[in-house]
């Protein structure tokens, strides 16, 4: 396999000293043509040796350090010490992580380094962050998923909750972290000075993976409220999955045509004929009876004949895929998303390609993962660019970045939305006719909570982009812009005769950027793409399960419904890719297209775990397990990682039940992975008089990862968030109450945190950009609007 070298990031410069979760921040950028020069000590990196192990080997270093190279630098020698030195001086981007973290061995620490040479940044990556009370914390994906309130929405709703696959919050944290440190590199190419950021994993798994505070999607839109309540999920099943002969398919129908369509197919049943069942909570109020329908209807097909029958109807369908055969799909080979190649020399593997189509190539996997100090040269590969030296410091980095929004929902509305947060003039283009889906709002209110999160700092322009004069309008904007975003089908933009071409035709140095659910390429590249569907057939759902098995024997043992993953996500991944390609026109001259797909996001978030899975056998598994165990109190839960035999020796002693820890059946990763169930209720035992906080306490003190469940109450008053101040209250003027919003990527030096201008009315600043973006006069603005061709507020 070999694809073209992605030319975006060729001119940045990475020294990446991190390891294990953070080396993923670094493969990113290295995807995108950074030069990522990796040091590591002699003998390498403990992270080769983490389990899983293919051939010996790190699933999770090999996939996460590929397209790097390794240099060995000794701490105890004073050559390598001033080695480090000049790497760090002429690098662009320093990433380290843990405490204190590999710059500690040489003598110093990111913060020292940025404060020494004035145009670095550098990024700490650690759990909780340098400073707060839970700074000394120890997190697994388990403890975070525990902590962020993602633990407490999913799973049935009474009994145990259900525990999101491992790798989703690590992998979630990764993109947070390379978005942050892209930024401020941007701002130093502004500016001419540097940054350091002190980065939680917590706090992006809190604002990214399915925030508390944040967009909820279409569904829930106009539902879902802020507030204090702690109970659990009522409907993990807004979704449905049902059985068929060789396996489950899931059903996601939003719109009344939608659901006619599924009536049609299930032959026109008189009792369902209203036409009030077009609307989704009419629908729900009898979906047991219709369910009795589908259950029949669907047990003696296949999965591939039901989805087939179904898309070809009109109807959203997905077969719940497998993830042991995910990375054999014929559509994820055909696009060049998944491909069998040396997951390190000698060792053939398949594997996820990476998150990018740029400029219709691959980016992704280009080199593997390279042996300890390979580097042919210990010098840098790329030239960077010239310093700038003219942007003031302190202000937002994109200030006069100007982007042409038409993206929709959560993974569109998000991408636009923390560059708008950073200073961009965002100009959210919206149709009358087809209003942005987050737009539905409660009976009585004039505006969702969702829609207010996720266009505040954005501008209102309302446009007809399907007449002639529209598409003229839509021009000119194009002209006078540096990027647009957009998440349509594929082809949409095309149809509307705004290919990447057209564009480019109208301004050469602008950036496309785009995600769809299935992307551009490969025979599903068509399908309808709902954030559900996407989860099944990219083999997510399949890992959303109990180890236990389902509570409940009449039920599926699926537990996603209540996630929007992976649009939050993607929305940061096509944001990467939109920055990375700005940065690339300042090299070139030249803009880019960048097309993210939804189903390759998801996953390249698990692709240890798929790696693993479509390996079988070979692989020896990681014995680490997450046990949810419950507490004190009315459906209170805590989460214990137990990852090593000292971890197990602690807990045991923690508890005073010494007797535990040398117990056959648990004294050996082995042990502790066949009897799970076993371990987690004699630890519930001791866990069942105490609170969660006491119980995270207890074992967090002996050095043992753990977590309370927090609920969405919880995280607001969370003590550690609170210290970093990842939320500050946003008000709207349409909302009774402020908003808990996110106040950045991460804490910075140099840039401030993000403003709260109040999202917009539909077309509410429509007159405003055609006096200062489009150059017309009120008399002609007036006559666009009066032929429909623009609209604006009231």
């Amino acid at each position: 396999m070999h694809y073209p070298v992605t030319v975006l990031l060729q001119s940045v410069r990475v020294l990446d000293l991190a390891g294990g979760d953070a080396d993923a921040v670094t493969r990113l950028l290295a995807d995108l043509g950074a030069d990522v020069l990796k040091v590591e000590p002699p003998g390498g990196s403990p992270a080769r040796t983490a389990p899983p192990l293919l051939g010996g080997v790190s699933i999770a270093f090999a996939l996460h350090n590929a397209n790097k190279r390794s240099i060995i630098l000794d701490p105890a020698d004073e050559r390598d010490r001033r080695r480090f030195d000049e790497l760090a001086g002429t690098a662009d981007i320093v990433v380290d992580s843990g405490g204190p973290g590999r710059a500690a061995a040489f003598g110093t620490s990111c913060a020292e380094l940025a404060d020494r040479f004035a145009h670095l940044v550098t990024m700490s990556v650690t759990d909780f962050g340098t400073s707060g009370p839970r700074s000394t914390w120890q997190a697994t994906d388990a403890v975070l998923y525990a902590l962020s309130g993602a633990l407490s929405r999913s799973g049935p709703t009474t009994g145990t909750p259900v525990l999101p696959p491992d790798g989703i919050a690590s992998a979630t944290a990764a993109v947070q972290a390379a978005w942050a440190a892209l930024v401020a590199y941007y701002n130093r190419l502004r500016s001419g000075t540097g940054d350091y950021i002190d980065f939680s994993r917590f706090d992006a798994v809190v604002a990214v993976l399915d925030p508390i505070f944040g967009a909820h999607g279409q569904a829930a839109a106009a539902q879902r409220k802020s507030s204090r309540w702690r109970g659990r999920p009522r409907n993990q099943d807004a979704y449905p999955i049902y059985a068929c002969r060789d396996g489950y398919v899931r059903l996601c129908v939003m719109s009344p045509r939608q659901w006619r369509a599924l009536w049609t197919w299930l032959g026109e049943p008189a009792e369902f004929a209203d036409p009030k069942y077009g609307v989704i909570g009419e629908r729900f109020a009898v979906w047991p009876q219709i369910s009795v329908l589908l259950r029949k209807l669907f047990a003696d097909q296949d999965m591939v004949d039901l989805v087939s029958a179904g898309q070809s109807r009109g109807v959203p369908i997905a077969a719940v895929g497998d993830p042991a055969k995910v990375l054999t799909e014929e559509h994820f080979v055909v696009a060049g998303a998944v491909a069998q190649t040396e997951l390190v020399p000698g060792l053939t593997a398949a594997i996820p390609t990476g998150y990018y189509v740029v400029d219709d190539h691959r980016a992704g996997f280009r080199a593997p993962a390279p042996a300890p100090g390979d580097a042919a040269s210990a010098g840098w590969l790329a030239e960077p660019l010239e310093q700038a030296t003219a942007g003031e410091v302190g202000a937002r980095p994109f200030e006069g970045l100007r982007i042409i929004d038409l993206g929709i929902i959560v993974a569109g509305g998000e991408a636009s939305r923390i560059f708008a947060d950073l200073g961009a003039e965002v100009i959210k283009v919206e149709s009358a006719a087809y209003p942005d889906g987050l737009r539905q709002a409660r009976p009585g209110e004039a505006m969702s909570e969702s829609f207010a999160w996720t266009h505040r700092n954005k501008s209102g322009f309302g446009l007809d982009l399907r007449s002639p004069q529209g598409k003229e309008i839509f021009t000119r904007l194009v002209g006078e812009a540096d990027v647009v975003l957009a998440n349509f089908k594929p082809g949409t933009l095309a149809a509307l005769g705004f290919s990447y071409e057209v564009l480019r035709g109208i301004n050469p140095r602008i950036v496309l950027a785009e995600s769809s659910a299935f992307g551009e390429s490969g025979p599903w590249s068509g399908r309808m793409g709902y954030g559900p569907l996407v989860r099944a057939t990219a083999g997510v759902t399949s890992l959303w399960t109990s180890p236990d098995g389902a509570a409940d024997s009449e039920r599926h043992p699926f537990y996603d419904a209540t996630t929007v993953f992976p649009d939050h996500v993607v929305a940061r991944v096509a944001a990467i890719g939109a920055l990375a390609a700005l940065i690339g026109t300042r090299r070139t001259a030249a803009g880019s297209h960048v097309h993210v797909s939804q189903a390759e996001t998801a996953i390249n978030q698990l692709d240890t775990s798929y790696v693993a899975h479509a390996a079988g056998a070979a692989v020896a598994p990681d014995t680490a397990v997450d046990l949810v165990c419950p507490c004190a109190g009315d459906d209170e839960w805590c989460v214990i990682s137990i990852r090593t035999d000292a971890d197990m020796r602690s807990v045991a002693s923690a508890f005073g039940d010494h007797e535990l820890a040398a117990e056959q059946r648990f004294s050996s990763g082995a042990g502790r992975a066949t009897h799970r169930g076993e371990l987690a209720e004699a630890l519930g035992r001791h866990t069942a008089t105490r609170s969660p906080s006491a119980v995270a306490e207890l074992l967090q003190a002996g050095g043992v990862a753990a977590a309370p469940m927090n609920r969405p109450p919880d995280v607001a008053d969370d003590p550690q968030l609170a210290h970093r101040m990842l939320y500050a209250a946003m008000t709207h003027p349409l909302i009774e109450h402020p908003l808990p919003a996110e106040t950045g990527p991460a804490p910075f030096r140099n840039i401030p945190v993000a403003p709260q201008r109040p999202a917009p009315l539909p077309g509410q600043d429509t007159r405003d950009i055609c006096r200062s973006v489009l150059g017309l006069d009120d008399a002609e603005t007036d006559r666009l609007i009066a032929d429909g061709v623009i609209f604006a507020a009231d």
